[in-house]
């Protein structure tokens, strides 16, 4: 299962906008994703709710979880590349 971490890059944290995009491209790929606070239960990724209940803000760490399965390791990368930017520019 690749996982990594990542530092939330949006100024106002993982809201709706970077949450959407995290949303939808777990959903489009059909492997289960799971996001979390270090050391925290994960939730589903594909959850826009469940995401946005994290209360993530900038600057903190996610732990970013996905199963094994065809075009897991491109999809943690985009994942991170998400996460990582400012959507908010």
């Amino acid at each position: 299962m690749p996982s990594t971490t990542v530092v939330v890059g949006s100024k106002v944290g993982l809201h709706a906008r970077p949450a959407s995009l995290l949303v939808k491209a777990s959903s489009n790929s059909g492997l289960s994703v799971t996001v979390s606070k270090p050391g925290e239960s994960g939730v589903n990724a594909a959850s826009l709710l469940s995401v946005l209940s994290l209360g993530v803000k900038m600057g903190e760490t996610i732990e970013i979880n996905v199963a094994n399965g065809d075009n897991a390791d491109e999809l943690l990368a985009e994942l991170v590349d998400i996460v990582s930017r400012d959507h908010d520019e």
